[in-house]
């Protein structure tokens, strides 16, 4: 039987307040359990709008595990919530996403055993983390894959023609002074790594090649300011504002990245687009 309005209002509400908390790793696998019960409880009898909500909380879940959390037993808890709102899913469209992110948590967690059977005699990571993370020591870095997909999606935008009528190209690259300080040593950490090149490699099978310029240098994208998302931006942004590029909303505590022209990106939806061109705006 489907809920009632009063309900389900109460219901989204809910949705609202896990989302909040899947960004605190205390509260992370319970908040997932929660969701888990929520949509094996409410999903069928949901109305069209509420579906979308359950739908856009698991979506997040998967966002927040590529930018923030890499160790197993997260990506453990992200999988089987993935697989069980995959079987519950109507719209091909979403089903297909959640296969996506199934793909991607088993290839993390492959990853991950693949590591931890190797001898540890390499050098200390010392990748990007972002602040409030709880564990004592450094997580390890995204794996290259993460960073791929992102590079996948920006650059079938930027491979779309932009040029006058005559054929010119007239794209125009950013100037140092357009930029303002923070992520020096979050790029600095990417040469040298055969993997990601690799990854990053695979990743332009099949986009067609077009004229670029050369990527951003160091000294261009060095001052890019690094925003934590408070109550307070939200407040001033509004509920509904965006990362532009994977289009999740928003929540407290997220690390942003801001452009002059002021959107805001996540640290690794905007780092392929900083790492091989500026042709274009990274969201399109």
């Amino acid at each position: 039987m489907s809920a009632t309005a009063g309900d389900e209002a109460a219901v989204a509400e809910r949705l609202e307040a896990l989302r909040r908390k899947l960004g605190k790793k205390q509260h992370f696998e319970e908040a997932v359990a929660d969701l888990a019960a929520t949509l094996r409880d409410r999903y069928a009898g949901a109305s069209p709008a509420l579906r979308e909500s359950m739908y856009s909380t698991v979506c997040r879940v998967a966002t927040v595990l590529q930018t923030r959390y890499t160790a197993p037993g997260f990506w453990r808890v992200g999988l089987n919530l993935f697989v069980a709102t995959e079987k519950l899913l109507t719209n091909p469209a979403e089903k297909e996403r959640l296969k996506t992110c199934i793909l991607r948590a088993r290839e993390h967690l492959d990853e991950k055993e693949n590591e931890e059977s190797m001898p540890t005699n390499r050098e200390p990571d010392t990748r990007f983390l972002f602040e409030g993370h709880l564990t004592v020591g450094q997580e390890p870095p995204p794996p290259a894959w993460l960073v791929a997909q992102n590079l996948t999606r920006e650059l079938n935008i930027l491979a779309e023609p932009s040029g006058d009528q005559n054929g010119n190209n007239t794209r125009t690259e950013l100037r140092p002074e357009e930029m303002t300080p923070a992520i020096m040593n979050f790029l600095n950490t990417l040469s040298g790594d055969a993997e990601l090149e690799s990854a990053l490699e695979a990743s332009l099978q099949g986009i067609t090649a077009q004229p670029k310029v050369p990527p951003a240098s160091k000294e261009v994208v060095a001052n890019l300011p690094v925003v934590t998302v408070t109550e307070e931006v939200i407040a001033r942004l509004g509920s509904e504002t965006e990362c532009a590029v994977c289009r999740e909303n928003l929540v407290v505590d997220d690390k942003m990245q801001e452009l002059p022209c002021k959107h805001l990106f996540h640290p690794p939806c905007l780092k392929p687009w900083l790492l091989t061109d500026l042709d274009g705006h990274p969201a399109g």
